[in-house]
């Protein structure tokens, strides 16, 4: 392993080459060994959700799973409030030569400006069945730095995905993607599942009360 150092003093941002084959990602291990979050159809898992990533604690990292529907990129921003702007964010990129490359970003604003000092190793990345899916660690803690948080501090998740040309990101595929409700601890492992907007219309009282009402008028007929 050849261990490459920037001119930031303190940690070491190693390269390493992709692990091959890639292991699939365990999701009965949700809520028990690492924290999920699931963001599609009810019940789905890291190869059928619009959106999954889990974390879980090693020594002295976090190991990221991200997976997504996408042929582009997928990524989590770690922020602390729930709107995009000044938040660290680790994308995962399909390139056209079909790797996956782990990138890291700083929102500035509305748009992603890549930050070369990544922190991110050992990184893993697969294209299959349309999907962009990783995993790679990056250290809990690191020495002060705008760009690059601390994990062990609790931060709101934000969670995107969408094209990519040239293996450059493009802006995400939904206009409001989602965010975690509350803040993030990587101490507390849970299993959590957001309903993509397809599945949130029929939890809404509102919506369901509408369908009744349309229901009721279809079948009494127009007058």
């Amino acid at each position: 392993l050849v261990m490459v150092y920037s001119d930031y003093t303190g940690y070491p941002f190693p390269t390493a080459p992709p692990v091959d084959p890639f292991a699939k990602i365990r999701v009965d291990d949700c809520g028990k060994t690492k924290g999920c979050f699931r963001y599609g159809k009810p019940g789905c898992n890291a190869e059928t959700c619009d959106y999954f990533l889990s974390y879980r604690r090693i020594g002295a990292d976090v190991e990221f799973e991200l997976s997504a529907d996408t042929d582009g990129w997928v990524a989590v921003g770690f922020s602390s409030d729930k709107k995009m702007g000044g938040d660290d964010v680790m994308a995962c990129v399909h390139d056209d030569n079909g790797r996956v490359r782990i990138q890291h970003f700083y929102n500035v604003g509305q748009w992603a400006k890549e930050i070369q000092r990544n922190p991110a190793r050992d990184e893993e990345g697969v294209f299959e069945n349309n999907r962009v899916t990783c995993r790679f660690k990056r250290p809990v803690y690191v020495p002060r730095e705008e760009t690059i948080v601390d994990l062990h501090l609790s931060w709101y998740y934000l969670f995107a995905w969408g094209p990519a040309i040239q293996g450059s990101i493009t802006r995400h595929d939904i206009d409001s993607p989602p965010v975690s409700e509350h803040v993030v601890s990587i101490y507390k492992y849970e299993d959590i599942f957001m309903p993509s907007a397809a599945y949130q219309t029929f939890s809404s009282p509102f919506c369901l009360l509408l369908i009744v009402a349309l229901t009721f008028y279809l079948l009494m007929g127009t007058p």
